[in-house]
């Protein structure tokens, strides 16, 4: 259906609250997160076993945001809202038992392909662990007990796009709690109950709490989606339209969204030929990067998303554009100072959270060095979030994955050339993937341009000039504090992070950047 330049008849729920209580929940999704990724740290360091068990659980976690939390979720969530918004309740029940039923046949078949190709998926994933004793028939083993992971993930990514679709945010949003809280308590648990003295076996218990956190991730939404009317039915019909339209919008998303996650792969490959811990510093950057991603950008395209899907349905193109305009210039809001404060703080915060156990000061510089070198592309990453799954709300998931592919292979140029060439090693592979999403994130905003006309241009160029300044206000209140506060209990960290909310937030004021007022909550949503 085209487009016009109208009104709805109904506005719908503000971006910015719905973000808001998205946000929240994600944040104490990221700290728990965090603390897992700092048991791990402390008991295992920056080891071989740990090596083999991030790069394990990597490949389950990059089928995740290809068939389920990234690419699933995209398609069905623009497919279900169209459903509700023109046929009603019923439709849009029946086609989510269809999708599920689908999903559950497909996904099992993937799961089961993965257990057998194991050796053939962990040697083309990690080459270079061939060369260690053992690394690699470890990594094999526990892809294999993680591997179900992706089926349960894909349940819990189908139950949050439901729940999205009908304006229910904050249980979805906080389900991934409840994976943090099972593979932490089941984890720990299971690894000391395989191997006290920590050692190779102890990964199996992890490996086993992964599996638990992801049940009780889909299990916590359930009474939520039987609240809002959800029934379950034994439906499997393939000559559906609305399974034919999810199937469609969803092959080529499977490379579209999940750009940088793929990326992230290709960086794992190339880290298998640095010294051991390379894998390990990558993935605890990559953690504290996401940790704004989570709670900022994740939050404001889980938000965005059914709104802008309900514009499309209409046919309504001006909302759609003030939508997205002002979807973008919240992430830019919140992610780019956010950006500027990690890569000044990169040490003293990879110091208080990791530097503990096995994890030593040799770890703790070269995870800051990533950090640093993810940074660059955390503002472009969020802005990601955001503006790929609108195009599958306008029934176009082809310029998203074509720019995905382009992106993919100039990582794997940038990788060989930051890594290898100009000698930086694993911080060279994080400044490949910001390089690239930076990049990937303006050949996504051209394309749309192009298709809508126009996006607020101006008034988005204006609001990141004003964006920057804060931001490097901030940054140099960030410096100077950090430079003055003694290293004492963390004050090394939070002192500056205090005095750059601050500044932050007095420059905002004084620049005028309507996004405080709605992040606030004051006078300026519209």
């Amino acid at each position: 259906m085209p487009l016009r330049a109208s009104a709805s008849a109904e506005r719908p729920t503000p971006v910015g609250r719905a973000a808001r209580t998205v946000g929240l929940a994600v944040l104490g999704s990221r700290i728990l997160g965090l603390v897992r990724e700092q048991i791990m740290a402390a008991l295992f360091g920056a080891s071989r076993e740990l090596d083999a068990f991030l790069t394990a659980f990597r490949i389950p976690n990059l089928l995740r945001d290809l068939f389920a939390e990234g690419a699933l979720s995209a398609a069905f969530v623009t497919t279900f809202t169209t459903k509700l918004t023109r046929e009603g309740d019923q439709a849009a029940w029946r086609l989510a038992n269809n999708v599920l039923n689908t999903l559950l046949l497909v996904v099992s078949l993937i799961t089961l392909a993965g257990w057998i190709g194991a050796p053939w998926l962990v040697r083309w994933l990690a080459p270079g662990f061939a060369a260690v004793p053992g690394k690699l028939e470890l990594t094999v083993q526990l892809t294999r007990i993680m591997l179900p992971f992706l089926l349960l993930v894909a349940l819990a990514a189908l139950a949050m796009g439901m729940l999205n679709a009908k304006r229910k945010f904050g249980i979805p949003a906080s389900a991934s709690m409840m994976f943090n809280l099972g593979s932490i308590l089941g984890g720990v648990g299971l690894a000391f109950w395989f191997d006290p003295q920590l050692g190779p076996r102890a990964l199996i218990g992890m490996s086993i709490g992964t599996l638990i956190g992801g049940a009780a991730q889909w299990l916590i939404q359930l009474p939520a989606l039987w609240r809002t009317g959800y029934r379950y039915q034994p439906i499997l019909d393939r000559h559906d339209p609305g399974l034919h339209h999810v199937i469609r919008l969803m092959g080529p998303a499977v490379v579209g969204v999940a750009a940088v996650q793929i990326n992230v792969l290709v960086n794992t490959w190339f880290a298998s030929y640095l010294e051991n811990g390379a894998v390990t510093w990558l993935n605890c950057a990559f953690r504290l990067m996401q940790f704004p991603i989570g709670v900022f950008g994740v939050a404001i395209a889980t938000a965005t998303l059914p709104v802008v899907s309900v514009h499309a349905s209409e046919g309504n193109l001006q909302p759609f554009r003030e939508t997205l305009a002002r979807s973008l210039r919240l992430a830019l809001f919140l992610c780019l100072p956010a950006a500027c404060g990690l890569a000044v703080l990169a040490e003293p915060i990879i110091r208080l959270l990791y530097e503990h156990g096995r994890f030593d000061a040799v770890a703790t510089s070269q995870t800051a060095a990533c950090l640093r070198g993810y940074a660059v592309g955390l503002a472009a990453y969020a802005a990601i979030k955001v503006i790929a799954p609108t195009f599958y709300a306008l029934n176009d998931a082809r310029t998203p994955a074509l720019v995905s592919i382009s992106s993919i292979a100039l990582n794997a140029l940038f990788c060989y050339l930051f890594a290898f060439q100009f000698n930086l090693g694993a911080a060279g592979l994080a400044l490949s993937t910001s390089a690239v999403a930076t990049m990937n994130f303006l050949w996504l905003l051209t394309a749309l341009r192009r298709k809508l006309q126009r996006i607020e241009g101006r008034q988005l160029l204006a609001a990141s000039g004003r964006i920057a300044l804060a931001s490097i206000g901030m940054t140099l209140a960030v410096w100077f504090t950090y430079r003055l506060t003694p290293s004492l209990d963390g004050w090394e960290v939070i002192g500056p992070i205090i005095v750059g909310v601050i500044v932050f937030g007095a420059l905002a004021h004084l620049l005028r950047l309507r996004e405080l007022g709605e992040l606030l909550a004051v006078s300026h949503a519209r």
